[in-house]
C-alpha cells in the first residue's frame, strides 16, 4: 500500500472513531461558553473573536444544540489538518516522511483529545497549517502574482478570528521573507502588501466591536500573560511550562520534537525549507517562553508552534530512521506510548478498570457530571418555588459553572432577549463575556408614568430594575458556605438550601452548595 492511501486511510479511520465519541461525553466548561457565545452572536467576544461561535452556530443549525452538534466540525478539522500536513509534507520530503508526520502530530494527546472536543484549537491549527502551505505555494511560484498571496492573508485573517495567536503567522512570514537574499525583493512587490490587506480586513469586526466596548480584549489579554504585573524571573513557572508539554505531548514524542529542532538549528541556514520550517515555530514558542519566565503559559497557547516543528521532526527523524535501528525502535514507541496516552486522556474510567489509580484530579471530570449536578439544582429549584410562590432566577459564582448549567438547564427560562439562562455574580467590574449580556443588576428603561419603587437605591434617571424585589438561587462550588458580599449586599436575607454532590468511582466530581436568597435590591453604584 502506498503512503498516500495509507494516510487517507488511518485520516478517515481515525475521523470515524472520533465521530462516535461525540456524544460520549458531557461539554467542558469552554465548550458550553463557546455554545453560549453561538446562541448569541456578535463581531467579537471578551477574550476571542467570533470564528468559534460562529462555527457552532452552524454545526448546531445542522445537528441541534447536542453534544455531538456543538463539536461536529472538530473531527472533520483535524482530518483537513492531517491531510494538509501530509501533502505538505510529501511536497518538501517524501511520502514516508509525510506519513510519519501524520502519525506522529495525531498521537499527541493534545492533538487528539483537541479534535474531539470544540474549542477554538481545532480552528486556529486547520488556518496556520492551511496558511502555511499556500505561502510556501506562493513562494514556489515568485516572482510572479499568485493567488497565493491573497489567500494566505484570508487563512492567517480566518486563524485570528478564532484565536489571536494566529497573528503571529505574520512575523513568521516577515522573518522568512527577510532571512532569504532572494526573497527581499517581495518587500518592493505588491503581493506581500494584499497579503497584508486581506489580513486587515479580517480584523475589522474585532476592532470594531472593541473600539464600542473600552478595547477590553486587549486588557483581558494583558492579564491573562500576567503582562500587567510587574516582570520578574521565577524559573519555578518556567520548569513547570516545560513539564506540562513534556506530558501534554507525550514525553517521547516531545524529546523527539525537541532534539530535531535543536538538531536542525545549522542546518536552518544552509536549506531553505529547513528555515521555513523553524521560523514557522520558534516566534509562538519564544514568546510564550519569556512569558513563562514570569508566570506559567498552559501548553496549548504555543500548540501552533509545533505544526511546522512536527513537519520538521518527521522529516529529520525518518532520514535518521533509515540508518538506525535503534532510532525507528524510539520512534515507533514514542508513536504507541503517544496513542495510548491519547486514548485514556478522553477516558480515564479505562485506566480505573485495569485497576490503575488516578490522581485526585483527573482530566477527565472537565467533561463529567456537569448534567447531574445540573438536573439536581433544578429539583432543588422546583421544591423552593412550590414552597416559596415564587419564580426564581439563578445565579452562579463563576462563567464555567453558569455556562454548563446554562447549557444542561432542561427549561432554561430566559428572562428576556438575549439574557442567559444562569447570571454570574453582579460586579462594576468587566469579567467575561456574560458582563456584556442582559444582567440582574442592569436596568431599563421605565414604562411612562410607571410609579417608582419605595427605597429605590440607583440612580439613573427614568431607569428601572425589572429583578427587584424577587428571589434568587445562587450556586457555587466552595468548601466553605462563605457567600461573596455583593450577594450578601444584594438580597435581603439569605440561606442554605442544598449540598449537591456528584460522585464517579467514589471519589467527588462535583461539589455545589446552592442558597437562597430573598429579596434582590440593587447595590448602590
Amino acid at each position: 500500500m502506498s503512503n498516500t492511501k495509507a494516510v487517507w486511510f488511518f485520516v478517515l479511520g481515525l475521523t470515524a472513531i472520533r465521530l462516535t465519541l461525540l456524544g460520549t461525553s458531557e461539554l467542558s466548561f469552554d465548550e458550553a461558553h463557546y455554545w453560549m457565545w453561538s446562541e448569541r452572536l456578535a463581531p467579537s467576544y471578551f477574550s476571542k473573536g467570533p470564528g468559534i461561535a460562529f462555527a457552532i452556530r452552524a454545526s448546531t443549525a445542522l445537528f441541534g444544540p447536542s453534544e455531538f452538534g456543538v463539536r461536529f466540525w472538530s473531527p472533520f478539522l483535524g482530518a483537513a489538518t492531517s491531510l494538509l500536513i501530509y501533502y505538505f509534507t510529501r511536497r518538501l520530503y517524501s511520502a514516508q516522511a509525510g506519513f510519519w508526520a501524520v502519525v506522529a502530530i495525531n498521537a499527541i494527546p493534545l492533538f487528539h483529545v483537541g479534535n474531539v472536543l470544540m474549542t477554538i484549537d481545532p480552528l486556529s491549527i486547520f488556518f496556520w497549517m492551511a496558511a502555511m502551505f499556500t505561502f510556501w505555494l506562493a513562494l514556489e511560484r515568485s516572482p510572479n502574482f499568485s493567488w497565493f498571496w491573497p489567500a494566505t492573508g484570508l487563512l492567517v485573517g480566518l486563524g485570528f478570528l478564532c484565536k489571536y495567536t494566529n497573528a503571529f503567522e505574520l512575523v513568521s512570514i516577515a522573518l522568512v521573507l527577510a532571512l532569504i537574499p532572494r526573497l527581499r525583493r517581495e518587500f518592493k512587490r505588491p503581493s506581500f502588501y494584499v497579503l497584508l490587506a486581506v489580513f486587515a480586513v479580517c480584523m475589522l469586526p474585532p476592532i470594531i466591536w472593541n473600539e464600542q466596548n473600552a478595547w477590553i480584549t486587549l486588557t483581558h489579554l494583558r492579564s491573562r500573560g500576567s503582562l500587567d504585573q510587574s516582570p520578574g524571573l521565577h524559573p519555578g513557572e518556567l520548569f513547570g511550562f516545560l513539564v506540562t508539554h513534556f506530558f501534554f505531548f507525550s514525553p517521547l514524542i516531545f524529546l523527539g520534537l525537541a532534539w530535531a529542532v535543536i538538531a536542525n538549528w545549522r542546518r536552518a541556514r544552509q536549506q531553505f525549507k529547513v528555515l521555513y520550517l523553524f521560523w514557522f515555530g520558534l516566534p509562538v514558542f519564544a514568546f510564550y517562553f519569556v512569558l513563562s519566565l514570569n508566570k506559567q503559559a498552559a501548553p496549548n497557547w504555543d500548540v501552533l508552534a509545533f505544526v511546522s516543528w512536527g513537519v520538521l521532526a518527521a522529516a529529520y527523524g525518518t532520514e535518521r530512521m533509515a540508518e538506525s535501528a535503534g532510532l525507528r525502535r524510539f520512534f515507533v514507541t514514542a508513536v504507541l506510548i503517544g496513542l495510548v496516552m491519547s486514548i485514556f486522556a478522553l477516558n480515564t474510567d479505562l485506566l480505573r478498570s485495569a485497576g490503575i489509580p488516578i490522581p485526585r484530579r483527573d482530566p477527565s471530570d472537565r467533561v463529567r457530571g456537569w448534567k447531574s449536578a445540573t438536573e439536581a439544582v433544578e429539583k432543588v429549584r422546583s421544591v423552593l418555588e412550590s414552597r416559596t410562590g415564587e419564580r426564581l432566577f439563578l445565579i452562579a459564582d463563576q462563567r464555567d459553572r453558569a455556562s454548563e448549567l446554562s447549557y444542561y438547564l432542561r427549561d432554561k427560562r430566559l428572562e428576556g432577549p438575549d439574557h442567559p439562562p444562569v447570571y454570574i455574580v453582579e460586579s462594576q467590574d468587566i469579567l467575561n463575556q456574560f458582563s456584556f449580556w442582559p444582567r440582574y443588576d442592569g436596568f431599563v428603561e421605565a414604562p411612562a408614568n410607571a410609579p417608582r419603587p419605595d427605597g429605590e437605591v440607583y440612580t439613573e434617571e427614568g431607569g428601572i430594575n425589572p429583578f427587584e424585589g424577587r428571589s434568587a438561587m445562587y450556586i457555587q462550588s466552595s468548601r466553605t458556605d462563605e457567600l461573596p458580599h455583593n450577594i450578601r449586599a444584594a438580597f435581603q436575607s439569605t440561606e442554605k438550601v442544598a449540598t449537591i454532590e456528584v460522585y464517579r468511582f467514589g471519589a467527588s466530581v462535583r461539589t455545589w452548595r446552592v442558597f437562597l436568597c430573598r429579596n434582590y435590591r440593587t447595590l448602590p453604584l
